[in-house]
């Protein structure tokens, strides 16, 4: 079985080569038969360039518009080998890339489950009591949905077999937020998603701390809601923060 991980980017020079530094140290690649696809949004500084150290397989956004982050996805998994797609994104860290590779070869040769996710924390080192509290409370309420026949998901983690990922036609494009519940919704449909709660990949605070977690957690619901009801987001840009 073979692993495509698919990192969509956009000015990500800083969190990058963190990221990647993990698959070289850890030797994934070669372990567990994967490839690396990076998914580049038209970057101004040196992403594509650190990217071109890790791999070869890297797709560059050259038009004057700006893509979503959905249609970046879909265009990374257009040049993907793999049998399984793993989405994540170019600012996350593994707590044990090992260990998460493992799990996910282990659910997807026993094949009971359509796709996986898993629980999205911020490092300890950066983590504050309002971090623990907010996304402690997400992850316990998306695992639930998913549970309860909701599929639920954030794009920081999203694992989907490629022939399933073509079927349903993948991300929705149009959409600018939301994508990644959408996705996960019309899988559900289909089969079973597990959210597994024993491996946590680390996302970066700099969104709550721009913003604060009252104003993402509404904008997250309302971009939700909008989906589910209209098939489009309430968002019109995602803004970037570095």
């Amino acid at each position: 079985m073979k692993y495509s991980f698919i990192i969509p980017t956009l000015n990500e020079e800083k969190l990058l080569p963190i990221l990647l530094e993990q698959f070289v140290e850890s030797d994934i690649l070669h372990k567990f038969n994967c490839e690396l696809i990076i998914s580049d949004g038209g970057s101004v500084d040196s992403t594509v360039e650190i990217a071109k150290k890790y791999t070869s397989k890297i797709v560059v956004h050259n038009s004057n518009n700006r893509q979503t982050i959905a249609e970046g996805r879909n265009n990374g998994a257009k040049l993907a080998l793999g049998d399984i797609l793993i989405f994540i994104d170019g600012d996350i860290f593994f707590e044990n890339l090992f260990k998460f590779m493992r799990k996910v070869d282990n659910v997807f040769k026993n094949k009971n489950y359509l796709a996986m996710t898993c629980f999205i924390n911020i490092h300890p080192n950066e983590s504050t009591f309002s971090d623990k509290v907010f996304l402690n409370f997400y992850n316990w309420y998306f695992r639930i949905l998913n549970n309860s026949g909701v599929g639920m998901g954030r794009g920081e983690c999203q694992i989907i077999p490629k022939k399933i990922f073509d079927e349903i036609g993948g991300y929705n494009q149009k959409l600018v937020a939301g994508e990644d519940f959408d996705l996960f919704k019309r899988i559900r449909k289909k089969g079973k998603i597990l959210f597994d709660k024993n491996i946590v990949i680390y996302e970066s605070p700099r969104r709550y701390r721009k913003y604060g977690h009252s104003t993402i957690f509404f904008s997250w619901m309302l971009n939700a809601i909008s989906v589910i009801f209209k098939n489009k987001s309430i968002s019109q840009e995602w803004e970037e923060v570095r």
